[in-house]
């Protein structure tokens, strides 16, 4: 059995079994929700295993509150075969009346609500894993805390060990659990069997509707293109309608983009709204991103060398990279992921907002001088932008690059992070 890689969500785990009766694990396939429940749970319940699987069905129609039964917290690992355990779980907590009683993990695909009375609010929390970050795989030294930024270190160290090579390669592998310490060429099948299981299975277990696997590529390969970008519907289907011969329309892409959300294989970043002195229109689209990198590079059907045959391509697939880093990393402060684009043309990469209100403005660069004097550029101009007399001002500025051997503080205050240094 493998060793397990501790998750920053494990304490966020143990905080919300504090908190609510039950924990529901949230999260595409393959990101270890499972695992990461089982570290915990005192007791376990798989209803998919298959010399039980029927019997366990069955339990849960005539007397589910018996499949409940067992030290806590206990973890019920693909509830959503038997649906009935949702009330009857809610049922549970409320009759026991004690916190951290039941952890409810499953695959991304949605529940038949049909035999769901009771949404759980008040006995449920909710608690969304992702892929590996770059900390947690071990890739990142760590050695620069996002929560520390928030108190405007006076100086700041860190030592990247990521080069253009290592981090193509990471681009491409994502983070995926079981990829983590693969040799090079099996680690890289883990995201195109990922991919495949997208396209032949699982879109359409979504919403229970057959999709044309051929559409999905292209709608996939087109999403891949335009990572970071505030695409709408209809350029997506303008994207991909050339090599389709069957009618397309912008219903058709919302079904299929729907679909995708629901198990968790894109994550769309919704525009952050600061208090401005002018009156600038902030445009307020989501930005489109994967859950993870190598899912673009498998729709694109490219692999390290390509990227670094094409840093163009590289530079919007290593922003998703972060994308997804950061979210791992904000969500242990209690913060969220945003971004900032308004109709003057003047755009930040991310927003990591606190529930406190403190935040901080991150523009995302690969690597070189000029691409960093353009963030920095950015950074200021957005700042001073912010009216500071009904908001705070941003608690730090920082251009996370790929590329560059230490983390430092500017003379004119911007933090220069290495993702390959960066932690929660």
């Amino acid at each position: 059995m493998r060793e397990y890689k501790p998750r920053i969500v494990d304490e966020i785990l143990k905080d919300k079994l504090e908190a609510k009766g039950a924990v529901v694990i949230e999260g595409p396939k393959w990101c270890g929700k499972t695992t990461t429940a089982m570290q915990i749970a005192r007791s376990v319940l798989r209803m998919d295993e298959p010399s039980k699987r029927e019997t366990n069905i069955q339990m849960s129609e005539i007397a589910p509150e018996r499949l409940l039964k067992g030290d806590t917290p206990r973890l019920i690992d693909e509830w959503q075969i038997a649906p009935k355990l949702w009330d009857a779980t809610r049922y549970e907590v409320d009759t026991r009346g004690e916190e951290g009683q039941f952890i409810l993990t499953g695959s991304a695909v949605p529940v038949d609500s049909k035999d769901i009375t009771h949404s759980g609010t008040g006995r449920f929390t909710w608690l969304t894993m992702r892929p590996m970050s770059l900390y947690e795989s071990a890739d990142s030294t760590g050695q620069v805390s996002l929560k520390d930024l928030f108190d405007k270190p006076d100086s700041l160290e860190g030592e990247n060990n990521l080069n253009i090579d290592k981090l193509a390669f990471l681009i491409c592998r994502g983070g995926w659990p079981h990829a983590v310490g693969m040799r090079e060429k099996i680690a890289l099948a883990q995201a195109e069997d990922y991919y495949e299981a997208v396209i032949k299975s699982d879109i359409n277990r979504a919403d229970g509707v057959s999709k044309n696997s051929e559409r999905v590529k292209r709608l996939l390969r087109s999403l891949a293109r335009n990572q970071g970008a505030q695409i709408a519907n209809t350029m997506l289907k303008n994207d991909i309608v050339s090599n389709d011969t069957e009618s397309l329309n912008e219903d058709t892409i919302a079904s299929y983009l729907n679909a995708l959300k629901k198990i968790f294989v894109i994550e769309d970043m919704p525009a952050w709204n600061p208090n401005l002195r002018s009156k600038t229109s902030i445009r307020s689209s989501d930005t489109r991103y994967f859950v993870d990198p190598s899912i673009a590079v498998s729709a694109l059907g490219a692999g390290p060398q390509d990227l670094i045959n094409d840093l163009n391509t590289m530079g919007l697939l290593f922003e998703t990279l972060c994308v997804r880093d950061l979210r791992v990393y904000a969500e242990k402060i209690g913060g969220s992921v945003l971004h900032y684009r308004d109709k003057s043309g003047l755009e930040c990469d991310t927003v990591i907002h606190l529930k406190n209100g403190r935040y901080g403005l991150a523009e995302i660069k690969l690597g070189g001088q000029k691409l960093i004097e353009e963030g920095a550029a950015n950074l200021k101009a957005l700042s001073n932008k912010i009216d500071t007399s009904k908001m705070l001002a941003p608690s730090f500025l920082m251009i996370i690059i790929g590329v560059g051997e230490f983390a430092y503080k500017r003379e004119d205050g911007i933090f220069i992070v290495p993702i390959g240094c960066l932690k929660d």
